[in-house]
């Protein structure tokens, strides 16, 4: 796995989502009031985009994403498309620190009515020579932040019916995706990285859920998703919470590595390994030899730069459980999961962008 740079995961990666130019924030304020209409902001979205892409560039990627710049969030518009669903957020914060999660509303049937995310990939690879990823939410988000409760609330008499649109919708994104021409795609799913955190395992069982049971599911979910797609390269992110500088779990990967590693039929996985909250590198003796890991060592929470030095250092530490020809090395999220963004100015996002290529090319000779 990786030996063939042709094709993703590359030695820099980045997760997807950029901090959000001022002028795109204040088109979104003035269409919402009502001041510019949909061609405005949509034009406004696409400067961006393109400045995003050039960004990229500069940093030496060889991968592109749009910045997820006409998302609020990286989870809210997809989900919105298939239906009457949202995420009840908690109310905005600006300092760094454990924050409350979303919890989902669900008010009708799930369902696919038409590609979400084509037409930026189209936008995209129009506009790149490097090659376009999308990124899209993992299927068990939705019961993940709220359980069955949520799904029988409003719309569902039952979870399996949940489940069986859920699989069809997710299959049928993917499938557009790929006619399109779409060859790579991320799924950011935070529910793995969480079950690590005891006080999320609490949460699960006060609802009447077992974790062990429900990470079993989520693998079998998620499996069922890809079982009927082909032609992409599907990558999967684990996210304890990037919200505004915050997050939302702590713990190891211990709790799911051995199941999540050997039972999901993903070939790479990118993984936090940015602060202590993520535990250490013993979760990856579970990787097996056909599969590979991007390590997300740089964080996009913290205003300063890391060091190179320890950069490499905690490289070699990981090489002890995967050797380094299967690793790569990434920023631990992105940077802005919500269009408010993390807590770092946009000068220090390119440079850690530049950190992770620089350090991938003195690593591997390449990024």
């Amino acid at each position: 796995m990786m030996r063939d740079q042709k094709n993703p995961p590359f030695r820099a990666e980045h997760i997807g989502s950029l901090l959000r130019p001022a002028a795109l924030l204040e088109a979104r304020r003035r269409f919402a009031r009502g001041e510019i209409d949909r061609a405005a902001l949509t034009a406004a979205e696409d400067r961006a985009i393109e400045e995003a892409v050039r960004l990229q560039e500069r940093a030496g990627l060889r991968l592109a994403t749009d910045g997820e710049f006409r998302r609020a969030s990286y989870h809210s518009y997809f989900y919105g498309q298939l239906g009457d669903i949202a995420f009840e957020a908690p109310p905005d914060h600006t300092a760094s620190g454990r924050g409350a999660q979303p919890v989902a509303v669900i008010k009708s049937h799930v369902q696919w009515k038409a590609p979400i995310h084509a037409a930026d990939f189209a936008f995209l690879r129009a506009r790149t020579q490097a090659l376009p990823k999308i990124t899209i939410p993992g299927p068990c988000a939705l019961h993940f932040r709220g359980g069955d409760a949520a799904v029988t609330a409003r719309a569902y008499r039952d979870t399996d019916q949940f489940w069986d649109d859920i699989i069809s919708a997710f299959q049928s994104e993917l499938r557009s995706l790929t006619s399109a021409g779409c060859t790579y795609v991320q799924i950011d799913e935070t529910a793995f990285a969480k079950f690590g955190d005891a006080d999320v395992q609490a949460a699960l069982r006060a609802r009447g859920d077992d974790p062990d049971a429900l990470i079993d599911q989520y693998i079998e979910i998620t499996n069922r998703v890809l079982a009927g797609v082909s032609g992409l390269s599907i990558g999967m992110h684990l996210c304890r919470g990037n919200r505004a500088g915050q997050w939302h779990a702590e713990g190891s990967y211990e709790a799911v590595a051995e199941k999540l590693f050997n039972a999901l039929a993903i070939k790479f996985f990118f993984l936090e390994y940015d602060s202590e909250r993520a535990g250490d590198f013993a979760p990856l003796r579970f990787v097996p030899h056909d599969k590979s890991i991007v390590l997300g060592l740089v964080s996009t929470k913290m205003n300063f730069l890391e060091d190179k030095t320890a950069l490499k250092r905690r490289l070699d530490e990981a090489g002890r459980y995967v050797p380094l020809e299967r690793l790569a090395i990434s920023p631990q999220c992105g940077f802005a999961s919500t269009e408010v963004g993390n807590p770092i100015a946009p000068e220090m996002q390119e440079a850690k962008l530049k950190l992770v290529v620089e350090l991938a090319q003195e690593t591997w000779g390449t990024a």
